[in-house]
């Protein structure tokens, strides 16, 4: 079997999606950043964050009056379950399903992965690679 390294946390600094509404997407991302175990980040009156995703209305000065277009983001899963609750709670949330949690091997061997369309229609997914060696958590850097 092929070894497959994946690194994090060096080639995206953050991510900005421009959303038509704020309170429905706040309300999604809630939902599947629970699931995840992903800390609130902050907000401000046209916008919120979580970690490296930031989420701006279009009114916002940072949006510049423009809708994001559509976009795939996959989120990091600690195991199977993980991914089948992501699922299920963007889906209570107002997500619609784009591909019901399951095994992807069309990717690699172990690749399980649901996916959700966002309130925008953005391509949101969960993903567990299998079993793994973390170096760290995550990369925390402070200034």
């Amino acid at each position: 079997m092929e070894t497959f390294e994946l690194c994090r946390g060096r080639l995206i600094d953050h991510i900005q999606l421009v959303v038509k509404d704020l309170t429905t997407s706040r309300r999604f991302y809630d939902a599947v950043f629970e699931v995840l175990g992903i800390p609130f980040g902050g907000e401000g009156p046209s916008f919120f964050w979580y970690d490296e995703l930031f989420v701006s209305s279009r009114e916002g000065e940072q949006a510049l009056g423009e809708l994001t277009g559509r976009v795939h983001l996959a989120f990091q899963a600690a195991d199977r379950a993980m991914v089948d609750r992501f699922h299920a709670a963007g889906l209570a949330a107002g997500g619609r399903d784009f591909g019901a949690p399951g095994e992807r091997p069309q990717y690699h061997p172990g690749y399980y992965g649901g996916f959700l369309l966002d309130p925008d229609g953005n391509n949101i997914e969960a993903v567990y690679h299998g079993a793994a060696e973390r170096s760290a958590p995550a990369v925390k850097i402070s200034w």
